[in-house]
């Protein structure tokens, strides 16, 4: 009989060689993070002492002053806790049960961080003059709001002149069903942030598939971004926006009438984000890549004339969604944005973004070679990229981009057995955020 053919055996020399090679290709993203991190701050010191710029903690809104106190002990504890627990759990727990762990493990992080200011700090910033409750008063009739919205833009609070009316339609609702008030508008805002996470990890499911999911559910859960996902309304925007692509992500992989449903219902949410927020309209790239990928032009179909939908409807009440974007545009180049530089910000948004999603993150992004994650993660990141050289994103990016933040997360799933203590180095990111930056959000 004749011998077997030998096979080609690389040199052990050479196996070596490569998989020093990617062990050192995974910490050149925590190094950029670092590096990108550093100059934001060390560069920050002109915008800083500039009062009228408002970035008292550059690259951040707010002050840096070191505030630690017995009510930072439940967000300490939550953090021991996930670390030690969030990683089997989500391995071990079956399927729904772990995605409603995860988003009740989001919910309390969020909470646990904001309450370390004390409990007023919860819902004190969406009461402020600033956001959009101050504005109802003035909001007597929804139909009268729509049809004078543009004309008055120059004479709303801050955050009402730069977005749509969609929040504060909302909130009016909410008022004349009795539920009013800074309080109401927190507990909506705090679970439509918690199930943002939910959403993204459902999506990463049906793309990638559940292991994908389970291993960026903790990283998804206890983000860094908590910090600001209790006592922001752009929190209420990322969850509605991250609920209306699952569900045109899932669409995308059924047929006949449960896909039709799904993107319907789908492109309804997504139409209403883009009335809750204008810069969202970017992160269309998102479904629009699965779709692509998929070759699902009847769902693209399905969910635009959903959205198109809701576009008429606001239209019939009196509002054109790009006079408001005209109005708004107008609105930010009369405030702060003349001055705050351009060439300060196009990177030190990056750095607040880079924070926000953890170093975690980072180092994850730089050994994800899963195309499909990367569908997820790399359109999120083009949107991040369009918003930033946009110039209409020049600080407070904290808040503004959170709607990004679980698509680009959703990478950590490629950390894998180095997966615990990048989690700690996020849960350490977002205690020490906590106790140093004292946010207005």
């Amino acid at each position: 009989m004749a011998p077997p053919p030998l096979v080609p055996q690389a040199p052990e020399g050479a196996a070596h060689t490569r998989a020093t090679g990617r062990r050192a290709a995974g910490w050149v993203g925590p190094l950029a993070w670092a590096g990108l991190v550093a100059a934001a701050v060390l560069a920050g010191g002109g915008v800083r002492d500039d009062p009228n710029a408002h970035i008292g903690a550059a690259p951040f809104v707010g002050t840096w002053e070191a505030v630690l106190g017995w009510r930072l002990v439940p967000a300490l504890a939550l953090a021991a806790a996930g670390l030690a627990a969030g990683p089997p759990l989500a391995a071990r727990l079956r399927w729904r049960t772990m995605l409603v762990v995860s988003g009740a493990g989001a919910l309390a992080w969020s909470v646990a961080l904001a309450w370390a200011d004390g409990a007023r700090s919860i819902s004190a910033p969406l009461a402020t003059r600033y956001e959009y409750l101050a504005v109802l008063p003035r909001a007597r009739s929804a139909g009268a709001f729509l049809r004078g919205f543009v004309d008055a833009v120059p004479t709303y609070p801050t955050h009402v002149k730069s977005h749509p009316p969609g929040m504060v339609l909302l909130l009016w609702g909410f008022d004349r069903l009795g539920l009013g008030g800074a309080g109401p508008a927190a507990v909506l805002v705090l679970v439509a942030g918690a199930a943002a996470g939910v959403a993204a990890l459902v999506a990463l499911r049906e793309l990638a598939g559940e292991g994908a999911a389970r291993r960026a559910a903790p990283f998804v859960a206890l983000t860094p971004a908590a910090v600001f996902l209790a006592t922001s309304s752009d929190a209420l925007f990322a969850g509605v926006a991250a609920w209306g692509i699952a569900l045109v992500v899932l669409a995308t992989g059924r047929q006949g009438r449960r896909s039709t449903a799904l993107g319907a219902v789908g492109g309804l949410l997504l139409g209403a984000t883009l009335f809750l927020s204008y810069g969202l309209a970017l992160l269309l790239a998102v479904p629009a890549a699965v779709c692509l990928y998929r070759r699902r032009v009847d769902v693209v179909a399905t969910a635009a004339v959903a959205m198109a939908a809701v576009a008429l409807a606001f239209v019939a009440g009196g509002f054109w969604w790009l006079d408001g974007l005209t109005a708004a545009r107008a609105a930010y180049e009369r405030g702060a944005a003349t001055i705050r530089p351009y060439g300060y910000f196009v990177f030190a948004n990056l750095a607040v973004f880079a924070v926000v999603v953890g170093p975690a993150t980072a180092a994850a992004l730089g050994r994800l070679r899963d195309r499909r994650v990367w569908l997820l993660a790399g359109a999120a990141l083009l949107a991040v990229a369009l918003a930033d050289v946009s110039g209409l994103s020049k600080g407070e990016v904290e808040r503004i981009w959170l709607p990004f933040a679980p698509w680009v997360a959703i990478a950590c799933c490629s950390l894998g057995a180095r997966a615990r203590p990048w989690l700690a180095a996020n849960l350490a990111t977002a205690i020490t955020l906590q106790v140093l930056l004292r946010s207005p959000w």
